[in-house]
């Protein structure tokens, strides 16, 4: 028998439409968008990172105080599992997360849609995300944790088909071999210090306000590899601004951002 060990949202209260980006992943298996509680997407880059990281990576650009929720689209037939971790930790459990399968993880039925408001705090409520400095996110001022600070990742699962092996009637049926069981999360010491903060306080998830969001456990079992994975890291548009992600400022009349040649003009018989 499975076991069951997995969440999945009944409703979702924002009802009304969003407006945003869609991520289109190696495999397509999901469209995710980062969103404001008046439908609006926030702005987002694309980026390449040095050497080989699995999966997509954005930018994002954080609201200072906004709430935000991530809306997930299962665009495939099957259901999947989708691992959600913001700032390093499950949104379901608040456990460090490395996006694994024996993590909790919600449950998205075929072409279905959710949206995740915030942090899981019982099987009927969340506690919502909003855009915070560091000192005020979730996982600073609970578990003392700034490895993963400012990032929202998700890892995709499909469900796992079960197989079946036609035999003849003259063989006999092998006995099956004992399930094995699921790696255990492992435990986790709390630093004696607080993290040290830089001077300039990095973008966090901070925990808003509780809202209803009724939720029930199913049986699932995920495939062993991962059907997609995307990684957004936001960013204060300061921030941006400094590392060169977006482009701020006035123009300089030295440095244009178009290459122009100087102008012919119009007597000139040369």
């Amino acid at each position: 028998m499975r076991r069951i060990a997995f969440m999945v949202i009944l409703f979702i209260s924002l009802a009304t439409p969003t407006l945003g980006w869609a991520h289109f992943g190696k495999n397509d298996v999901v469209d995710v968008r980062i969103v404001s509680d008046n439908g609006k997407a926030f702005p987002k880059y694309e980026t390449f990172l040095r050497g080989h990281r699995e999966g997509e990576h954005y930018y994002l650009e954080a609201g200072k105080g906004q709430r935000y929720s991530i809306q997930i689209t299962n665009k495939s037939d099957r259901r999947i599992g989708v691992v959600i971790a913001v700032d390093g930790r499950n949104i379901i459990d608040g456990k460090k997360s490395d996006l694994l399968r024996n993590e909790r993880m919600y449950i998205i039925g075929p072409y279905g849609t959710n949206t995740f408001e915030g942090w899981r705090t019982g099987m009927d409520r969340t506690n919502r995300f909003y855009f915070a400095e560091q000192s005020d996110s979730y996982a600073e001022k609970v578990f003392a944790d700034a490895s993963a600070m400012g990032t929202i990742a998700l890892a995709v699962y499909r469900e796992k088909i079960a197989q079946i092996t036609p035999r003849s009637d003259m063989s006999l049926p092998k006995k099956e071999a004992p399930a094995a069981r699921a790696p255990s999360a492992s435990s986790e010491s709390r630093p004696a210090g607080k993290y040290k903060l830089e001077e300039r306080e990095q973008a966090g998830t901070g925990f808003g306000e509780t809202t209803y969001s009724p939720s029930y456990l199913v049986q699932f079992d995920p495939d062993r590899t991962i059907a997609e994975k995307i990684v957004l890291k936001y960013e204060w548009r300061s921030e941006l601004c400094r590392k060169g992600i977006i482009s701020c400022g006035p123009k300089n009349r030295f440095w244009p951002d178009d290459f122009e040649f100087d102008p012919i003009p119009k007597d000139f018989n040369g």
